[in-house]
């Protein structure tokens, strides 16, 4: 199942962007469509999780800690640099800073299997730096964007508390207390999340059609960039640390791909279409090359 995902995902995203792009009129009516998507992706999360994973997070304090700061430390540092270095507009600093401050994609748990990494220990990290994102994600753009925009830091972290924690903690419960008639359809709610992602990237592929024949290459390598730079930091640190590779792999994985869908949400509700633009790229980008390093790992082996 996995490895059909792992296929099935970067054609749904394409084939369903460029038709988004032809026919921008389909998908842009569909914007108050957007945040609804992202709740149940984090709902189909959480319908993967038990109260067991909350608790083994708990016996794995350390690793997790040091994932959750490289991410949240790391990853907007960067984002924030290269906005500035490659001069940005506006709109695109916020959209690819927004993309540093988020938490760990889904997507990262899949690309963690192909790669041999450990993808218990991938879901752990995402729903903590997932549950993280709710008080660091406002607090950190606050701190690299309000010089430049207005940043209403409360209004956010309710938002992410409704779109993400409530979602992921109401599937949790019911996956805790009725996991037992779900288990023949466990794997339906990986392929639901990865449809769920692409049509939000193609809703916003159609709001900024027009955009995207204006876009610079310099928006195109701030995104790439970004994403290879959170891949190396996370590998290369756990890796001076002595950590097993698996655990590199695991870190890099989930450090590179961030939830980018969150972003994308956060940028047209407090600022703009344009500044979501970055997000939809990245969230094409890092499954280009999660899946690649993912083979790469896989071939040295």
């Amino acid at each position: 199942m996995n490895l059909r995902l792992s296929l099935f995902f970067p054609i749904a995203v394409f084939c369903l962007s460029l038709w988004a792009y032809l026919s921008p009129e389909l998908f842009s009516s569909a914007k108050v469509a957007i945040i609804p998507l992202l709740s149940l992706v984090m709902f189909f999360m959480g319908m993967t999780l038990t109260w067991q994973h909350f608790a083994k997070a708990l016996k794995q304090p350390l690793v997790i800690l040091l994932t959750v700061s490289i991410q949240f430390v790391f990853m907007p540092l960067f984002a924030y640099l290269l906005a500035r270095s490659l001069q940005l507009s506006e709109a695109h600093t916020v959209g690819l800073v927004l993309v540093g401050c988020s938490a760990g994609g889904t997507a990262s748990n899949v690309i963690c299997y192909l790669a041999n990494g450990n993808v218990a220990l991938s879901i752990l990290m995402t729903m903590v730096s997932t549950l993280c994102a709710i008080f660091a994600m406002p607090l950190l753009s606050y701190a690299y964007l309000s010089q430049t925009v207005a940043v209403s830091v409360v209004d956010m972290m309710r938002s992410i508390l409704m779109m993400v924690l409530i979602p992921v903690l109401l599937g949790t419960s019911i996956n805790s207390l009725f996991g037992r008639f779900f288990s023949k359809v466990q794997g339906v709610f990986p392929v639901l999340s990865s449809l769920a992602i692409a049509l939000i990237i193609a809703i916003i592929v159609a709001l900024n059609q027009q955009n995207f024949s204006q876009l610079s290459l310099t928006v195109v390598f701030a995104v790439i960039l970004h994403n290879l730079f959170g891949l190396l930091v996370g590998y290369v640190i756990p890796k001076l640390l002595r950590y097993e590779e698996a655990i590199c792999r695991t870190v890099s994985i989930e450090v590179g791909m961030q939830n980018s869908g969150l972003s994308v949400a956060l940028a047209l509700k407090y600022f703009s279409v344009a500044s979501a633009l970055p997000a939809a790229m990245f969230s094409i980008w890092h499954n280009i090359s999660g899946a690649a390093l993912a083979s790469f790992w896989r071939a040295r082996e």
